[in-house]
């Protein structure tokens, strides 16, 4: 995972954030400095996403008191893709429960490709983790509601409330997609012979494929990386989405799992629970502090933003956000006697 931020120090894990003016000038810094990069290529495995200008880029952080920092073509909307994942995981847990989602979908990650079928033969037909497409897709199966329609209706009302603002599918991409799931289709007829879906894996496949195609912007990213981030209240329009304690399971599953097989990179570059789709979105979360929301299209190797990943990255090291950083402690300015 190439995240070279330069000469960017590394600032120790800080309790806050800056102020709102530092804030908005590291948004600014940080799609200034990633900008011009030219790295990575755009998804084509999708045709309509091969359509995407490679130029789009857009960096937004949402504070857990509800400000919004801005910079670049964050007005631009782009098919959420595999980020719908972590919340759709959340409005799983918060139904079921931390045990039963655990034992069901599985928490550790595959090591290999997000659309692996290997990985589900070699665990028992274990989908392993909600964030592969296996997973995802035994997710989605597990969404309240008597019928797909009840479910996606469920799917849009809670990633909608995530985002603080209605969210609308975009019925190029989800056609596009529908007409080259074949794989996703596979996954699941496999994932029904071993048990781990009740309904009817063609049916669910359409529901998860829906889900994908629900357009957003940086903006929505950032809002909805927030949410998880103060713990499960929208802090844009004060709604409580999901519990605490499901935010906590998402972050876990996140930090393991978020960036698929490159996680264990991420988290040494970024030290933050995050998540990317094949459009250009990558939402990172900062616990107690923000959500970081970016769009850039072109990908690297394994389907995340480069830009993005660059521009997170900084972020993280300029306002301490890096949750493995930390100061250290000295006697004396406890005012304490170990002797």
């Amino acid at each position: 995972m190439d995240v070279d931020v330069g000469d960017v120090a590394q600032t120790a894990y800080t309790g806050r954030l800056p102020e709102w003016s530092e804030v908005e000038s590291l948004v600014e810094a940080a799609y200034r400095r990633c900008k011009s990069d030219a790295d990575g290529v755009v998804a084509d495995y999708i045709p309509v996403l091969a359509e995407a200008n490679p130029d789009w880029f857009a960096v937004c952080v949402a504070e857990v008191d509800g400000g919004v920092h801005t910079a670049g073509d964050v007005d631009v909307e782009f098919s959420i893709q595999s980020i719908s994942k972590a919340f759709v995981y959340a409005l799983v847990c918060e139904e079921y429960g931390h045990e039963v989602v655990g034992e069901r979908i599985g928490v550790n990650n595959t090591g290999l490709a997000f659309n692996s079928v290997m990985a589900i033969e070699l665990n028992n037909g274990h989908p392993m983790n909600p964030m592969v497409n296996a997973g995802a897709i035994a997710t989605t199966a597990l969404m309240p509601g008597s019928t797909t329609d009840e479910q996606w209706d469920n799917i849009v009302s809670g990633l909608s409330a995530f985002a603080g603002r209605p969210l609308a599918i975009d019925e190029l991409v989800y056609r596009s997609e529908a007409d080259t799931n074949q794989r996703n289709r596979a996954i699941a007829r496999l994932l029904e012979s071993y048990g781990r879906i009740d309904l009817d894996p063609l049916a669910v496949v359409d529901v998860y494929t829906r889900q994908c195609a629900l357009r957003v912007t940086a903006v929505d990213l950032a809002v909805m990386a927030a949410t998880l981030a103060d713990g499960g209240v929208n802090p844009v329009s004060g709604q409580r989405v999901v519990s605490a304690s499901v935010c906590r399971d998402t972050l876990a599953i996140l930090a393991a799992n978020g960036a698929y097989e490159r996680s264990g990179e991420w988290l040494f570059e970024i030290g933050l629970p995050g998540k990317s789709g094949v459009a250009g979105g990558l939402v990172t979360v900062a616990p107690g502090k923000a959500g970081i929301g970016t769009f850039s299209p072109p990908l690297d190797p394994a389907g995340n933003s480069v830009r993005g990943q660059r521009a997170t990255a900084y972020l993280s090291r300029v306002m301490g956000l890096n949750i493995f950083a930390s100061y250290a402690h000295t006697v004396a300015a406890q005012g304490k006697d170990h002797q």
